[in-house]
């Protein structure tokens, strides 16, 4: 099979142990060009565009929120939000509580305050956010008819816990719930997937085009129907053990160049 286009995701498998693209994988994807190498992500678009910049490559398309929204430079191939009722509950939820909670639509990000979980996101995603309380950015996305791509809600890991049970409870048939880290929920709208996003950019972007074509790498949970639906799945050895399950091939870790290699190996 002749693959003709490459995904990725980006934490826990592209990047190195410092958060940084390694210069043989730098150098590797530019190696592979004018094949498209597509970031995909639950990052926001301002955190992924650093590293096509690095990659010379920033009129790829790109992936963000785990699907939710799919760019070609600032075009808007499909944008998927969650409905405004179930933030204001979310909102409501987290009241009497240490959660933080960050809000995002396309490249705004907003938090409550810079506190630990912004700061950590900031210094892991080189993006900074904009302060205003929850309550005031569910306003302001209610007046602009906009809504939120993605939900991230960060803490005590047992407060977490009873969250995520009581949204999981409510809202299931309305959004994904994901639990990247013990202190994490990812949140994002239930109809979309890293699998629906290529599907929707192969059909827009790339019509003569297969799923059949597509080798794309992961690591987590959001990872494993993409690596499914694929030609060719490969996990980075570092992955969960359900992706390593359904992957079709496994690399070296993501802190030893497990994508490099495999571009290495099969272009």
């Amino acid at each position: 099979m002749s693959y003709k286009i490459v995904c990725t995701d980006i934490d826990g498998t592209l990047l190195n142990k410092d958060r940084e693209l390694s210069e043989m994988t730098i150098k590797e994807v530019q190696r592979i060009a004018p094949i498209p190498f597509v970031l995909i992500s639950s990052r926001m678009p301002a955190a992924m565009r650093h590293l096509q910049q690095e990659f010379k490559n920033t009129s790829t398309p790109l992936i963000a929120y785990n699907g939710g929204l799919v760019l070609d430079n600032d075009k808007v191939l499909h944008s998927t939000v969650i409905c405004n009722s179930v933030l204001e509950n979310t909102i409501e939820k987290c009241e009497g509580t240490s959660i933080h909670l960050s809000l995002y639509h396309n490249d705004e990000w907003y938090v409550p305050s810079m506190d630990y979980w912004a700061k950590r996101e900031q210094n892991n995603t080189k993006v900074t956010p904009e302060v205003l309380s929850n309550k005031e950015v569910l306003t302001k996305w209610k007046n602009e008819e906009k809504g939120a791509h993605k939900i991230m809600c960060m803490g005590e890991e047992e407060e977490i816990e009873v969250l995520y049970n009581s949204l999981e409870k409510e809202f299931s048939d309305e959004i994904m719930l994901y639990r990247s880290k013990p202190t994490y929920i990812e949140i994002s709208h239930s109809a979309i997937s890293k699998k629906t996003a290529i599907e929707m950019l192969l059909e827009q972007n790339y019509p003569h085009l297969e799923m059949e074509n597509v080798m794309a790498f992961g690591d987590n949970y959001n990872d494993i129907e993409m690596l499914k639906a694929v030609g060719l799945g490969v996990a980075v050895s570092n992955a969960n053990n359900e992706v390593l399950a359904v992957a079709n091939k496994v690399t070296d870790t993501n802190k030893n160049d497990g994508v490099a290699k495999v571009i290495k190996e099969l272009f």
